[in-house]
């Protein structure tokens, strides 16, 4: 995936380098997002320190790995309790400083370029200033300052990943009702604006209990709602006056059937 996206965004020099020696934390981090909803395209975004956002907390614990990751400060998500919930980084060739730690819902994730050491007891040192420079950075581009570029995905316009973004819900009796009528006055128009309004009287369409059923179903093939309801079905040319005539022309049937004759 880094390979991919590396030959259409841009980079700071030597990712390809780092991605020979990847480790299997790191691996399972992208695996994650990927599996998570993650696309090509955004994983630039990552790798240049774009703020993310995972729909399942269940992350926070599985990132927290045995090996390389420690507890460490960030100012992200002060909403949350950090002595329940602290934030977690750890290091690592691709990533160089991956910090992640929960939301109210899930777990969100920052690649950083330079590690933060500082903390209670420690004084300040190089790798410190410039994790500062890198904030002045940010304050002046707007823009995170990731392992790889920058990203103008930041915590207060994060990128957002849901493993299920479209989940089943039930409808409140009032809005079932209003939405069963609108449907079944859509259907009652199809049949009214029929080509030929006799044939759709005497075939009318099957009286479902359910009509909102059918929504939100993804029908196979080319399969749709009608004879061309899934068609790419358009008007090329002005309709032919003669054939208008013959179309407008409706004979009354007669009252008697003749007889058939010999068939076969």
């Amino acid at each position: 995936m880094i390979e991919i996206t590396a030959q259409a965004g841009a980079y700071r020099k030597g990712l390809l380098k780092e991605v020979d020696r990847l480790s299997p934390e790191e691996a399972v981090i992208l695996a994650d997002l990927e599996r998570n909803g993650l696309q090509v395209p955004q994983l630039h975004d990552v790798l240049c320190g774009g703020h993310v956002l995972v729909d399942d907390p269940q992350l926070y614990a599985d990132w927290r790995f045995a090996k390389g990751s420690q507890p460490r400060l960030s100012s992200h998500h002060r909403d949350i309790d950090k002595k329940r919930y602290p934030d977690i980084g750890m290091r690592g060739p691709v990533v160089r400083e991956k910090v992640h730690g929960r939301t109210a819902q899930g777990t969100w994730l920052q690649l950083e370029k330079t590690p933060a050491a500082f903390g209670k007891g420690k004084l300040p040192t190089l790798t410190d200033l410039r994790h500062l420079v890198d904030y002045v950075t940010y304050k002046i581009t707007r823009s995170n300052v990731g392992p790889w570029g920058l990203s103008r995905m930041t915590e207060r316009y994060p990128m957002y990943l849901s493993p299920i973004l479209a989940v089943p819900t039930s409808l409140t009796p009032p809005v079932a009702r209003s939405l069963f009528r609108a449907l079944r006055r859509i259907e009652t128009d199809d049949d009214v604006t029929a080509v030929s309004q006799d044939l759709a009287a005497r075939f009318p369409p099957p009286d479902r209990a359910d009509l909102a059923g059918e929504l939100g179903k993804t029908a196979s093939g080319r399969a749709g709602r009608g004879l061309f309801g899934n068609s790419e079905v358009w008007i090329t040319t002005a309709p032919s006056p003669s054939a208008a005539a013959v179309l407008r022309e409706r004979p009354e049937p007669p009252a008697v059937l003749p007889f058939p004759g010999d068939t076969a």
